[in-house]
This record gives structure tokens, sequence and C-alpha cells, in this order.
């Protein structure tokens, strides 16, 4: 399965629901611990931000 951001079910720019999707997960685990992510230091946003620009949308 292709890595793509879906036109449905999408939070912000899709991304979480791309990563869950390719990877079969549930989309809200995915969304969950980005957020707890963002709770620690590091370049979490910068990455968000890096993936909603280079998954391309479906």
């Amino acid at each position: 399965m292709n890595l793509s951001r879906p036109r449905s079910n999408r939070v912000i720019a899709g991304v979480c629901s791309a990563v869950a999707n390719r990877f079969g997960w549930n989309p809200n685990t995915v969304r969950v611990l980005t957020v707890l992510s963002c709770l620690l230091p590091g370049p979490q946003f910068v990455i968000y931000v890096v993936l909603w620009i280079l998954i391309p949308s479906d």
C-alpha cells in the first residue's frame, strides 16, 4: 500500500491518517501518539510539516 494522504478522515492535513493506513493502524491511535510525542523535546512539528509536504494527496 502506498503512502498517500486520504481526502476523508483528515483532522489537520491527513498525515496521521496516511501513516495509519500504510501500517494498518487506527488513525486515532496515531493521532494520540503524535500529540504525546509533541510533549517531548525534538523536531516533531518540523517532521509533521515535512511529511505534509512530501506525502501526496489521494
